[in-house]
């Protein structure tokens, strides 16, 4: 299903790619280890972030919180927004609104 949104979807998932390519370890997700990331290229790298932005998207919809690699991505329902986090720190969030 998704988060309720009123941005168009295009820019939210550039800009939630953007994020979790933050992550450093975000390749966890799809259980991949280090050396496999590693060997991917650029354009495959930047594949598996856009899958994984819209994994995220669709899930967030269900699961308000889901832990990417040392990270955590947080659905914030309250201010519409979509929180990257690694510990208690805000990496940076993506607007849905």
């Amino acid at each position: 299903m998704g988060v309720k949104h009123g941005r168009e979807y295009e820019h939210i998932l550039k800009e939630l790619t953007d994020a979790v390519g933050r992550i450093p370890d975000s390749y966890l997700f799809f259980e991949m280890e280090a050396d496999e990331w590693a060997r991917l290229g650029g354009e495959e790298r930047a594949e598996v972030q856009e899958a994984l932005a819209e994994d995220l998207f669709y899930a967030l919809g269900e699961e308000p919180v889901i832990p990417v690699g040392s990270g955590v991505v947080i659905h914030d329902r309250n201010h519409y927004r979509i929180d990257v986090l690694i510990g208690e720190e805000e990496l940076t969030f993506v607007s849905l609104v």
